[in-house]
């Protein structure tokens, strides 16, 4: 009897946590058949956690509100690239560079994301598709202001990040001026691996604030509201200023984020860094497994050292299984989209064997 309750445990376990066991058995399989070494695997996904994991987090608060996964990150992302250009335009470098960026993204974020809460709140239900499509508008939207607008209506002279023309920004923006400002603020090396300790205190920090808002009255509202939002309203909670507050909050992180990205990379692609923003951060978390009506902190971090393990192994991989890198660059391709469309079908058929066993011991 023991042996079978342990047995229908295990199974359980397995079906609970199906997507990030099948992704862990995935990322094994690739980093035997890409015979890298172990520390330059950890070395390259400790520096991917730095990079993107705030990114991934801020998905965390609209997931527990009940509006899915938020695709306009890329939104936000744009309010942060716009801090960016600011520094660059006034060529104010440093970690003091790096945190005015954050700052002037503010008001844009909190613009950009009340004005993405309002579009959500005439969609409820349909909230992944029009963010998604909303992103890409706002793409267009973002493109027309940097490449018609600057140097005409928006006074930029600067020719380093001017098209020759003198209107509109370069495709590429060099940020060597805060590249590692805040990786190298606070960093240790052990064992060969470079770890860069206040940009996952900021990370930390972030959990922390998500863990605390959670518990708060806004906190528990959102969680009113993801669960039944007739039941949240008949309760006397404000639905519609909740779901606002939710995704506000969700693109003010994810503008911080990407200023965080860029000043990894060191390179600011003016007019794609932003595109694939909402696209690998939600393949991330939900590798996770996280889903459409749940995320945590673990799920964000499970599947960003997961996601990113995959990226880091796939082109190595394919090269000496196929002898053929590119194998593993399509690999790379097509993962983040094979990964969304896999972890949503898993989960929901989760879902319904868990609706069963529920049926089951009802009956």
């Amino acid at each position: 009897m023991k042996a079978m309750f342990s047995k229908k445990t295990l199974i359980k376990l397995v079906r609970t946590n199906m997507v990030p066991l099948l992704f862990f058995v995935i990322c094994l399989g690739g980093v035997v058949a890409s015979k890298l070494s172990f520390l330059y695997i950890v070395n390259e996904i400790v520096n991917r956690l730095d990079r993107n994991l705030f990114l991934v987090l801020s998905l965390i608060i609209p997931v527990v509100a009940g509006m899915g996964l938020n695709f306009a990150l890329v939104i936000g992302a744009m309010a942060g690239q716009i801090g960016l250009i600011a520094i660059k335009v006034w060529n104010i470098g440093g970690i003091s560079g790096l945190f005015l960026a954050m700052l002037i993204s503010v008001p844009f974020a909190l613009v950009f994301g009340y004005a993405t809460g309002i579009l959500l709140n005439k969609t409820k239900g349909k909230e992944m598709i029009t963010s998604l499509i909303l992103g890409f508008f706002a793409m267009g939207l973002y493109q027309l202001v940097f490449l018609l607008f600057v140097g005409t209506i928006i006074p930029i002279k600067n020719p380093e990040i001017v098209l020759p023309g003198g209107v509109g920004l370069k495709n590429a923006i060099d940020l060597s001026l805060i590249q590692y400002a805040l990786d190298n603020l606070l960093s240790i090396n052990m064992m060969g691996v470079k770890i860069p300790v206040a940009s996952f205190i900021l990370i930390g920090l972030l959990c922390l604030f998500t863990e605390f808002i959670l518990k708060t009255k806004i906190g528990q509202d959102f969680r009113a509201v993801g669960q039944d939002m007739h039941v949240a309203e008949v309760a006397g909670i404000d639905v519609e200023r909740t779901r606002l507050v939710a995704i506000t909050i969700s693109t003010l992180l994810a503008a911080w984020g990407q200023i965080i990205f860029l000043q990894n990379i060191g390179t600011l692609q003016t007019y794609s860094s932003h595109e694939q923003v909402g696209m690998f951060a939600v393949a991330a978390i939900l590798v996770g497994g996280a889903s459409v009506t749940k995320a945590t902190i673990s799920n964000a971090i499970i599947g960003t050292i997961l996601f990113h393990t995959l990226f880091i192994v796939s082109p190595n991989a394919g090269k000496n299984l196929f002898g053929d890198p590119q194998i593993g660059e399509f690999f790379r391709s097509f993962v983040a989209y094979g990964v969304i469309a896999l972890s949503l079908a898993l989960h929901a058929i989760q879902k319904n064997f868990n609706a069963n066993i529920g049926a089951e011991s009802n009956d």
